[in-house]
Formats: C-alpha cells, structure tokens, sequence
C-alpha cells in the first residue's frame, strides 16, 4: 500500500537585474537592489522552515547569482542541478520540468524569470490560504516566493493540483 506524499514548490523569481543594450539578455547581473534582496529572501526561507532537497536554477547570470546569494541564508545548501531549460521557458515547459522529478524528492525550489514562473504559479494554484492568490496575481516582482503544496506523484501534477499557502515580495 502506498502513502501519498506531500511535496512542497518553491517558485523563485530572479532579484532584480542590471539592464543593458551591450550585454547579452543570458548574461545580465544583478543590480545592486537584487544584491539586497537575494539573501533577504533567503533569510524569509529560513524563517519558514523551508530547506529544499533539490534546486533548479536557470542557466542565466542573474538567476546563478540569485541563487548563490540566498543559499548562505538556508540551514543547508540542497542539491543543485543549473538547468538551461528554465530559461525563457513557458509555464508547460517549467510544468513538464516538475513532471521529471525523481519521486525521492519531497521539496523543489525552482530559480527562474518572468512571465514563466509567474504563470506556473498561477496554473498550479488551485486554491490558496486568504488573500495570497490576489496578491500573487497583482504581482510578481524580482525575488518574489510563491510556496504551494501538492500531494501526489511529481508525474501527476498538473493545473490547479497544488495550494499557494505562501506568497513573499522583498517590498511585503
């Protein structure tokens, strides 16, 4: 007999990003805010008890170096695996990367950009704790978490199989 499992989303936007016409979209670094606000989003991940056992990062500058800025704030680094499919990816194909995971792992955190993990947010959110799913909808700015929970197999989730039951911004 088998146990259905709880698994827990993590949706990371990227921190805010230089702009630039001379250097390649891919390569943009973070501004000095993102600098700012990627460890404060560690330490909101901290607080919430949130240690995932995987991380997929987007391939891009800015979301490396999101990433290596709000680990040092996480009780423990998870395995990482950087994964050029998340960049400029839509939410079906962000989905189809959940839809791979390894049935071991219980909590993923995905490091990406908008509107892609905006929208899978959105999709996976079937139902949500108060308010959380108007505020994520108004917006989802630079170093925003989304946090949902889902029970089931990673090869089953799907449009609204998962509950928002967080929501952060760095300006909340």
């Amino acid at each position: 007999m088998s146990t259905v499992r709880t698994r827990r989303i993590v949706l990371v936007r990227h921190a805010k990003s230089e702009r630039s016409d001379v250097i390649d979209d891919h390569e943009r670094p973070l501004a000095e805010r993102g600098r700012r606000d990627a460890p404060a989003a560690g330490r909101w991940l901290a607080g919430a008890g949130i240690t995932p056992d995987l991380a997929l990062v987007s391939t891009a500058t800015r979301t490396r170096e999101t990433w290596d800025l709000l680990t040092p704030e996480l009780s423990e680094r998870p395995g990482t695996v950087y994964e050029e499919r998340i960049y400029a990816a839509s939410p079906g194909e962000l989905l189809a990367l959940l839809t791979e995971l390894s049935e071991e792992v219980d909590d993923v955190v995905m490091v990406g950009h908008n509107p892609g993990i905006h929208a899978l947010a959105e999709i996976l959110a079937g139902e949500s704790e108060g308010d959380l799913t108007a505020r994520m909808s108004a917006a989802f700015p630079t170093s925003a978490i989304a946090v949902l929970t889902y029970e089931g197999s990673w090869k089953a989730v799907g449009p609204g199989a998962a509950r928002l039951v967080a929501f952060w911004t760095p300006r909340s």
